[in-house]
């Protein structure tokens, strides 16, 4: 898992600086590969987009999971092997990626069908 240097400055910054740090919302994003840190390899093509992604509660022991259902409409027919989360519903900017990790099991599209993660099922972990 990987939370990007843009999201551990952030943080810095709330915690030392006084600065606010809120996301709201948060984008949820599929990835054929490991984002790294920057969101790389992020799913194009079929209906795919980015998904609304909200937390379950109070993150506890560093995790949090989603409240929610979180559905793609019919991404490209390619395996996804990593989630990602973001600041913004669009932006590709670096600045913009929070955290990425593994898929416990690669997931892949048919072009046609969703795919969806249900409650508690995304699992961030810092």
């Amino acid at each position: 898992m990987s939370l990007s240097v843009a999201a551990k400055n952030s943080i810095l910054d709330a915690i030392l600086n006084d600065v606010s740090y809120f996301i709201s919302p948060a984008y949820a994003s599929l990835h054929t590969a490991d984002p790294g840190l920057t969101g790389a390899s992020e799913a194009s093509g079929g209906s795919y987009a980015r998904q609304v992604v909200s937390g379950a509660g109070v993150a506890a022991s560093g995790e949090e999971t989603n409240a929610a259902k979180v559905t793609f409409p019919a991404p490209a027919a390619v395996e996804y092997t990593h989630i990602g989360i973001w600041a913004h519903l669009t932006s590709t900017a670096a600045a913009d990626f929070i955290w990425g990790g593994p898929l416990d099991t690669p997931i892949t599209g048919n072009g046609t069908d969703s795919i969806s993660f249900a409650i508690d099922a995304i699992t961030l972990k810092l």
